[in-house]
């Protein structure tokens, strides 16, 4: 692998901001020699599974990761100008317990955490931080933030808390080369010193929006709709003077040296991620004790078999031993319990079931779980 991988990336699936569509982005990374590539989309994971494929099919190591928004104080608190402007982190996900851990994490910032953006807390943080890398983001961060305006032992004391909760192998500082806006030059340098005290790696990250530095002009427009002004209007969000664009290894290497550039390719070694597509993926079904699923399902069906048909006849016991069979041959048993289940809730508590539709209709097993009303026979 190349000394150096982009661990910091929107594509358009950071809504009105990222620019770069996932295809061209990957193709980028492959034409310019590197052999990783991480997705770190605004507070969202939409565009995963699209990224995981694609990196795949153009031979790209694929890295899954969320820029997400922490509250300054918990998610749930909600005031005007005091929790209305979240802090960036990165966090990407080591492995499959990462992988759902950034899942769970996402889902709560839009369900609980959402005031402006979708934001979670170091509390949810911690108690899911398991399968994580973090880094400190952009001049956004908590850490940069703090660097700028408060004394240098809050900046260690904040430090130490995202240790504690990450551990000190899962824990970055983000360098980023933006000489255009004052404040990064201070930022870097604080975070060089936090590394040296603290012994945290540093690694460098592009914040990349776009593909090409040539595509800078189409990403204003973007910015312009993201905050409802007139492209020409010079008192606008802009980023123009800003290079967002996917920059060469040989360019990283150049600004932030070999060791620093190293440290991306050590964060990519440790992600190992692997999608398995084509296999269901069920819910975990909990099931009374000493019972498995099969048995569970016979019981339920043998039971609802007398309630639906007080005398049944022979053929009648013989088509639902066939299609218990049948069930059983094809590992469909967690499927019809987890159905037979919703579908109950449903009616027990008013709620509107459709009558099934094409085998289920015709299903003996589906009519005696009331899972149908439709008699089969």
């Amino acid at each position: 692998m190349s000394n150096f991988v982009h661990l910091h990336t929107h594509s358009h699936y950071s809504l009105l901001d990222g620019l770069g569509k996932i295809p061209e982005l990957v193709s980028r990374v492959k034409e310019l020699g590197m052999e990783a590539l991480a997705l770190t989309d605004h507070g969202a994971m939409y565009g995963v599974i699209e990224f995981y494929q694609e990196c795949r099919r153009q031979g790209i190591k694929p890295i899954i990761g969320v820029e997400t928004y922490v509250a300054p104080r918990r998610m749930s608190d909600k005031q005007p100008k005091i929790d209305s402007s979240p802090y960036h982190l990165i966090l990407l996900a080591k492995n499959e317990t990462g992988y759902k851990n950034l899942l769970y994490l996402v889902t709560q910032a839009h369900l609980i955490g959402h005031y402006y953006r979708p934001r979670i807390d170091k509390e949810i943080l911690r108690t899911h931080a398991d399968g994580l890398i973090a880094s400190t983001a952009c001049a956004f961060g908590e850490i940069p933030q703090a660097i700028l305006k408060k004394t240098w032992k809050t900046v260690r004391e904040l430090t130490q808390a995202y240790l504690d909760i990450l551990g000190q192998d899962n824990f970055y500082l983000e360098l980023q080369d933006h000489p255009e806006i004052p404040e990064q030059a201070k930022i870097n340098e604080g975070l060089k010193k936090l590394s040296q005290e603290l012994k945290i790696p540093l690694i460098a990250t592009g914040d990349i929006h776009y593909i090409k530095p040539e595509d800078r002009d189409a990403h204003e427009v973007l910015l312009a709709v993201q905050t409802g002004k007139d492209y020409d209007d010079e008192t606008r969000l802009s980023l123009k003077e800003t290079n967002l664009s996917i920059r060469s290894k040989e360019e990283m290497e150049k600004i932030f040296g070999g060791r620093i550039c190293q440290n991306t390719l050590e964060v990519a070694e440790k992600c190992s991620l692997k999608f398995e597509f084509g296999k269901p993926i069920l819910p975990k079904f909990e099931l009374p004790k000493e019972e498995t699923p099969k048995s569970y399902l016979e019981k339920l069906s043998w039971k609802g078999l007398k309630e639906r048909y007080p005398s049944p006849s022979n053929p009648i016991k013989e088509r639902l031993k066939y299609e218990l069979e049948t069930i059983e041959k094809t590992h469909f048993e967690d499927y019809l319990l987890i159905v037979a289940d919703y579908v109950r809730f449903a009616k027990e508590n008013g709620i509107l079931v459709g009558p099934g539709r094409g085998s289920a209709a015709g299903s003996l097993v589906s009519y005696v779980l009331n899972i149908t009303d439709i008699d089969p026979i």
